[in-house]
């Protein structure tokens, strides 16, 4: 698996789980941060950010350096980032310096996963929540950043962890996994080109709910879920990614995941074809076939 990922630098962690374009839905409040208490928000910083690259960071994510105090604060190392992610990537795509962070503030029941990425390349918000799903994460605000432009492989892991401490809720080493996994996978599968990053997002969340729901847990069963959500979604999936769409799909069916949150998780997705450019008339009937054939394991997602 690991020959499949090294031609590209691919975002593979925030958060252990996890649309280029900043859309409703997906986008976090400006004052997240700000409006919660001190004690749902934990910040997680890269190990070897520079003294003036923690100070760019902590802009971005919306830290106030004189409330850090006040806040939990952790850092991922670069350690950690090979310990989680080198069964999927080449050492030298996870480089040698830990410098994505990330900011995880706890919500409230039924607000949903929202995630906002600052000077991240290759991992969307949509990438990430899909991954944050499956690691089992919920009703919380994200923001992931960087000093400069960089790939953000530290903050999935940062992210996962952050979750665990301020909830208490332990999150597994089969879970964490599985997260990194998915975000390596869609990331990649953006990368290589053949399927634009939206797409990816949406066909992943597509086959997910349906492993998930129907228990599908064999290749057959699982490949004609992939094949029908590409049929959906009008794009074409190689042979190579399809199996290891499989691969990942088999490692989420053993998991406890909650379907309801990735319903909601689907229709956030759904809900950004209007704003990906697409003329109105289009997007409508685009997005009625698609609710159309998803009825049956989405229920009713827009009431």
């Amino acid at each position: 698996m690991r020959k499949l990922y090294n031609k590209t630098l691919s975002c593979a962690l925030v958060a252990a789980m996890v649309l280029s374009l900043p859309v409703a839905g997906l986008t976090v409040k400006a004052d997240a941060v700000s409006d919660a208490s001190p004690e749902d928000v934990y910040v997680s910083f890269g190990a070897d950010l520079k003294d003036d690259e923690k100070e760019k960071v902590m802009d971005l994510l919306g830290v106030d350096e004189d409330e850090l105090e006040n806040y939990t604060v952790g850092e991922i190392t670069n350690e950690d980032e090979h310990k989680y992610l080198g069964e999927y990537l080449d050492d030298s795509v996870i480089g040698s310096r830990a410098l994505s962070s990330v900011v995880v503030v706890i919500g409230n029941e039924g607000d949903g996963i929202d995630v906002e990425t600052k000077n991240i390349s290759y991992c969307t918000p949509g990438m990430y929540t899909n991954a944050l799903i499956t690691a089992g994460i919920k009703d919380a605000d994200v923001i992931v950043a960087g000093p400069f432009e960089i790939t953000g492989t530290a903050a999935l892991v940062g992210a996962m962890r952050a979750y665990a401490e301020l909830t208490g809720e332990t999150i597994s080493a089969e879970s964490m996994d599985t997260a990194v996994n998915e975000l390596v996978v869609t990331s990649q599968m953006a990368q290589d080109g053949n399927i634009s990053a939206d797409d990816v997002e949406q066909l992943m969340a597509f086959v997910k709910a349906k492993v998930v729901e129907e228990n599908l847990d064999n290749d057959e069963a699982i490949s004609k879920a992939i094949d029908q959500g590409a049929e959906e979604l009008g794009i074409t999936v190689t042979d190579e990614e399809k199996q290891t769409i499989i691969s990942l799909m088999k490692k989420i069916n053993g998991l406890d995941l909650d379907l309801d949150s990735m319903k909601e998780q689907a229709k956030d997705l759904f809900n950004k074809l209007e704003d990906m450019g697409i003329d109105k008339e289009q997007a409508k009937n685009f997005f009625q076939k698609i609710v159309d054939a998803l009825t049956e394991f989405f229920g009713n997602l827009f009431n």
